[in-house]
């Protein structure tokens, strides 16, 4: 099958689903910038009330725990996208040990605090938000090491076989940044806490359209077709069409159930 008359065939068809999907979903969803975060939120995290930071008494769209996650992922992505374009090699071992560790660092902090919901239960420490932000920033860093390379493979007809994280020194610079950004969330300053908190919100669409894209691409058998990311537009548009139906039918299914836009209140 031609490759050009394959991703032709679809283009109009899937811009005219996407762009109505992207009304209906402004329209049904909480008004402002805040209110559209909200309703990402609302489709991939919990927002426990007291597991989320707040701008006076208005919570953010994401827990502290999903903020850090989706911040260290946008700083990684962003990194590695200045350091090496069009890196696609596995990082070497000492670098995905690393990676490893943040994500077991993660897990276990988040099983803590899900024991700690249960009234007299046993847990390993007190949870606390600066923990959950922290090792939410690590596993964000965990999932751009392991996303980008596989994302730049999927897309780049020229692609490096050398990897965008090659050392621990280039991985502790990341982790320098993505600790500079949770100390920035952690002044609690409305003035940072409100950027902060939309592009942590959309780094949760980024990832999903990163990986859909990649599977689009699968579908269409166009990877490895691009040299310029501005060629990327319309298996960009498909995939961020299809992260937003998967966010829409996530908030329809909670509203469902919950009658609300609320998080999670417990005490």
């Amino acid at each position: 099958m031609n490759f050009h008359v394959s991703v032709n065939s679809w283009k109009i068809p899937v811009l005219l689903v996407v762009l109505l999907l992207l009304l209906v979903w402004i329209w049904e969803t909480p008004p402002g910038l805040l209110g559209k975060a909200d309703a990402i939120g609302f489709a991939l995290c919990h927002r426990i009330d007291s597991r989320t930071y707040h701008l006076g008494d208005r919570q953010l769209p994401l827990c502290a725990r999903c903020m850090g996650m989706y911040l260290g992922a946008m700083v990684g992505l962003l990194y590695q996208r200045c350091l090496s374009p069009k890196h696609s090699g596995t990082a070497p071992w000492p670098v995905l040990l690393m990676v490893g560790l943040f994500g077991l660092a993660f897990a276990v902090d988040g099983l803590n605090s899900y024991i700690s919901l249960f009234p007299n239960a046993p847990d390993l420490y007190i949870p606390n938000n600066t923990l959950r932000l922290i090792t939410g920033s690590g596993m964000g860093i965990a999932l751009s090491v392991i996303l980008f390379p596989a994302f730049n493979q999927s897309i780049w007809k020229d692609w490096h076989d050398r990897p965008a994280i090659n050392g621990l020194r280039s991985l502790a610079g990341l982790l320098v940044i993505c600790l500079l950004v949770d100390a920035l969330v952690l002044t609690e300053n409305p003035l940072v806490l409100y950027p902060l908190a939309l592009i942590s919100t959309a780094g949760g669409l980024v990832l999903l359209t990163m990986v859909y894209t990649m599977i689009w691409l699968i579908v269409l058998r166009a990877e490895n077709k691009y040299t310029r990311f501005k060629e990327l537009a319309f298996p960009l548009t498909a995939g961020f069409g299809v992260a937003l139906l998967q966010i829409s039918v996530l908030d329809i299914m909670r509203f469902f159930l919950t009658g609300s836009w609320e998080g999670f209140y417990f005490g």
